[in-house]
């Protein structure tokens, strides 16, 4: 063999193990060493949040007795009453026509008891001296004394027309009073204005709203959903907005048997009585948020959702478990309870068992997935 012929063969056995190794390098599969995570045991609490607001118990609205206008307010929106106290007057101002109609009336029967008074004095005195009977005379003085008291309510409907009372009364009609004890939250008219009597056909102008602000409750909403794990009495906790860091407890007492849809969603209605501090002053109609536990259980076998996988085809939780080889196996689970970072474990997996987490993805494996 020539020295050229010798020098071809050792080219083309570089050659060829350079290939070789060219070749292992782009199909050695690149190793990934994955971090695992076991299993513990911890409470897991399920909740739900109802948004709202928080309004007094107790709230009124303050009508007058009469038709008329605002004569003076003597109180503030935010003061605080007694019942009994007075927050504002109304002066009446009268219906001309109707006030010329009582005076008319009062006119009328003035003359026909002038002249009842005439016929009776005469007829007494005929009976006296034993002219007429007894029962002609009593006649003659029942109808005078008839004459009398209709000229007396005549008297009173024109003073109610005209002031707005007939006698006593006058201050209770026209003065605006407490009814309960409590803040002075909203006064929506002013000194001048018209206000409008309550009857059975009108509600009445109001003059004032007065809450007891110690009593408040929480008014929310929660979804249809969950409305069916609610139970009376249970303990929640309000978050009021204008309050940060400051949640105050409270007991739910109320779930309505009737839903309303709210954009395409049915929405019941809640609510709970507040437990105040009196360290803080709460407005009423605050926005709150109502943290709701419908679910607890304590010291359950958990694992992070972010472990979780779930199987395209089947859609069925699972994840991969460390095996003596140091190979993932892949294991179904049977889930409980979630909170939204942990998870009961029902079945599965064992407390000393190690899994998975997805921290490090090969292109392999990302292929496998798409």
């Amino acid at each position: 063999m020539s020295k050229r012929a010798k020098i071809i063969l050792i080219v083309i056995a570089i050659l060829f193990v350079a290939a070789l190794i060219w070749f292992g390098k782009k199909n050695k599969k690149s190793i990934v060493e994955y971090e695992t995570e076991k299993p513990f045991k911890t409470t897991i609490v399920k909740k739900t949040v109802a948004t709202g607001k928080v309004t007094p118990l107790e709230e009124i609205e303050i009508k007058p007795q009469i038709t008329g206008i605002i004569d003076k307010i003597m109180l503030l929106e935010g003061s605080k009453v007694k019942k009994g106290d007075l927050i504002a007057t109304v002066r009446v101002v009268p219906n001309e026509q109707s006030l010329i109609s009582a005076r008319g009336r009062v006119d009328n029967i003035k003359i026909r008891l002038n002249n009842a008074k005439v016929s009776y004095l005469r007829n007494k005195t005929l009976f006296e001296k034993g002219v007429i009977a007894r029962a002609a005379y009593e006649a003659v003085e029942l109808t005078y004394r008839q004459a009398q008291q209709d000229l007396k309510n005549a008297q009173n409907d024109y003073l109610i027309i005209k002031k707005g009372s007939a006698g006593s009364g006058g201050a209770a009609n026209t003065n605006i009073i407490a009814q309960i004890s409590g803040t002075i939250l909203e006064i929506p008219v002013k000194e001048g204005d018209q206000v409008i009597q309550s009857n059975n056909f009108n509600a009445g102008t109001t003059i004032a709203s007065i809450a007891d602000m110690s009593k408040m409750i929480f008014e929310g909403k929660v979804d249809e959903s969950e409305v069916g794990k609610l139970v009376k009495g249970s303990d929640i906790e309000v978050s009021i907005g204008a309050i940060e860091g400051k949640k105050f407890p409270a007991k739910l007492n109320f779930v309505a048997p009737k839903g309303t849809e709210e954009n395409g969603a049915v929405q019941f209605k809640i609510k709970a009585d507040v437990s105040l501090d009196d360290k803080f002053f709460i407005r009423a109609g605050y926005s709150a948020n109502a943290d709701i536990v419908l679910e607890k259980k304590d010291s359950v076998l958990s694992i992070k959702e972010a472990l979780l996988k779930f199987d395209k085809k089947t859609e069925e939780p699972y994840v991969e478990v460390k095996q003596a080889d140091g190979k993932f196996k892949k294991v179904t689970l049977k889930l409980g309870t979630s909170d939204g970072i942990n998870v009961e474990i029902l079945e599965g997996v064992v407390a000393d068992d190690e899994i998975k987490i997805w921290n490090k993805v090969s292109k392999d494996e990302k292929k496998k997935d798409n």
